[in-house]
């Protein structure tokens, strides 16, 4: 058997999210069926991680195992790429790794971006790949909050009432927020994330950027370890999964 790791770009508007579900088209579904049509075998693929209904990606990363090596990578990228360009999909690389790599266990460090389309007028061009928010945030203040998040802590308050993680327990490397004309972007890094958790923390900066919390209120909140006090998650439009570290 060979393994090979993907790097994978996607639109997420409408897939019903990154892992196979009984109804509905999603990322790796899809992959997987066009990986099996070209390869004449069946194929499992597996990704470093879940992405929720609407949210996209520059670079997830998956693997496969195929029962004879690919001779022609730049080939099968052309190939692959046929089936899926039209659907918002993009195998943006394909490498040969060894058996001992995992997409998901071997990773040290995932990435994810969230913009904010922070202006009066709605977005037309980037419409879809934001978070629309009209009223004026003050940044100051979300990163004043963003830094009492970052480190080893419970995260329960940002956890969904789904979600299956054995802890609530993570820990956050960093967290940077920069803006440039109107655009605001939140970088969350962390070797891994709960279900929702950047969605709801970026949901609950935007109360303190909007100053519908203080410092204070911000957090008992997230001290609070109760989902129920959590702010409306963030829509999953602005939420991009940017770089996969092994």
């Amino acid at each position: 058997m060979v393994r090979y790791q993907l790097v994978i770009e996607y639109v997420g508007t409408s897939f019903r999210g990154w892992q196979i579900q009984k109804k509905g088209s999603t990322i790796q579904g899809l992959i997987q069926q066009n990986l099996t049509k070209l390869l004449k075998q069946r194929v499992i693929l597996n990704g470093s991680g879940r992405t929720d209904t609407g949210v996209h990606a520059y670079a997830q990363s998956a693997h496969f195992d195929c029962n004879k090596k690919i001779l022609d990578l730049t080939k099968f990228l052309k190939s692959i790429n046929h089936f899926l360009n039209d659907k918002g999909i993009a195998i943006k690389q394909i490498k040969k790794k060894s058996g001992k790599f995992h997409s998901r266990f071997s990773a040290k460090q995932r990435i994810y971006r969230y913009v904010i389309l922070n202006q009066i007028s709605a977005p037309v061009i980037e419409n879809g790949r934001g978070w629309h928010v009209k009223k004026i945030l003050d940044l100051d203040l979300m990163k004043k909050g963003a830094r009492k998040l970052i480190g080893t802590h419970d995260y329960s308050t940002f956890r969904s009432s789904s979600c299956h993680a054995k802890s609530p327990v993570r820990t956050i490397k960093s967290i940077k927020i920069k803006s440039s004309k109107n655009k605001i972007q939140i970088e969350f890094r962390s070797k891994s994330f709960l279900q929702q958790q950047v969605r709801s923390m970026v949901g609950c900066l935007k109360f303190l950027g909007e100053k519908k919390w203080d410092l204070n209120t911000f957090e008992k909140v997230f001290k609070s370890k109760k989902r129920a006090l959590c702010a409306p998650p963030a829509p999953p439009e602005g939420l991009f999964l940017f770089r996969v570290i092994y």
